[in-house]
């Protein structure tokens, strides 16, 4: 069996902490109290999930935050002070949105869960950020917004992952006006999953996260996968692409031993393979 045990010190500094406990990293946005997505902060996420996905102790992964904000999105002042560099800024920022780019699709792409613990607000790339991950626990206290359209600076990019999780309506509700919705009306529109009170979310997140834990790490990722692939699919070409993977699927070593335990009322063994 994989070990999931293991226990890795919490880093000492910078934006994001990093720590490592019974297979699970959580990586914690640490500079309040924005927790804004520097690109500093961008390049450290970066590179904790690039770790994290050749780390085959790593089976889930947390995102969280310090502070009252989970993340305030991106960095304003420090997209304003390349307003006087001669070209206005327009390296600066496209540097900084596929930065950003690339960032939320490191997470979706990732071979290992991720899961948003919000706990404050989440507002334009930090949305973003929440709506990227496969999975969101929020607690009472959270609230959402794109707020773009309120500073002249429509939220386009954060708006992808945003309408890959609600219908276009609610979409574009919170696109075009820019107001807050609360944790009651984000759980409503499907952005989260469930919101608990502020004191147990850290235990029901990690609940969750050692849940998810304990599959098979070669399931999981073939399933993740195979789910965003298949959801930009034609209805006929998704069930082509996932009756391939099925049948990958079942000739793994772990399917035969997960059904085989199945079968024989015993706990499965994991080897991954």
């Amino acid at each position: 069996m994989a070990e999931i045990v293991a226990i890795k010190p919490t880093a000492a500094e910078g934006p994001v902490l990093a720590s490592q406990e019974r297979g699970v990293l959580r990586l914690t946005l640490a500079s309040p109290p924005a927790n804004a997505l520097s690109l500093a902060t961008m390049a450290a996420l970066s590179a904790e999930l690039e770790k994290a996905g050749a780390d085959r102790s790593i089976r889930v992964i947390i995102l969280a935050a310090s502070g009252k904000v989970f993340c305030a999105g991106h960095d304003l002042k420090e997209l304003t002070a390349h307003r006087t560099d001669a070209d206005r800024g327009r390296a600066f920022y496209e540097k900084t949105f596929a930065a950003c780019a690339a960032l939320m699709q490191a997470i979706v792409r990732h071979p290992k869960p991720v899961i948003a613990e919000v706990d404050g607000l989440a507002t334009a790339a930090g949305l973003q950020l929440v709506a990227s991950c496969d999975l969101a626990i929020a607690s009472h206290e959270a609230s959402f917004c794109t707020p773009g359209v309120n500073i002249g600076l429509f939220c386009s990019t954060p708006m992808v992952a945003l309408s890959r999780n609600v219908s276009r309506k609610q979409a574009m509700e919170m696109l075009l006006t820019g107001e807050t919705i609360d944790a009651a009306t984000a759980k409503e529109f499907g952005l989260v999953n469930r919101i608990v009170p502020r004191e147990y979310l850290n235990q029901v997140v990690n609940k969750y996260a050692q849940t998810i834990a304990s599959k098979s790490s070669l399931t999981v990722k073939t399933g993740k996968e195979a789910f965003y692939a298949q959801a930009e699919m034609g209805l006929a070409d998704a069930y082509d692409y996932t009756g391939r993977v099925m049948v990958e699927n079942m000739l793994a070593r772990d399917a035969e031993e997960g059904i085989g335990a199945f079968i024989g009322k015993r706990k499965p063994e994991w080897t991954d393979e």
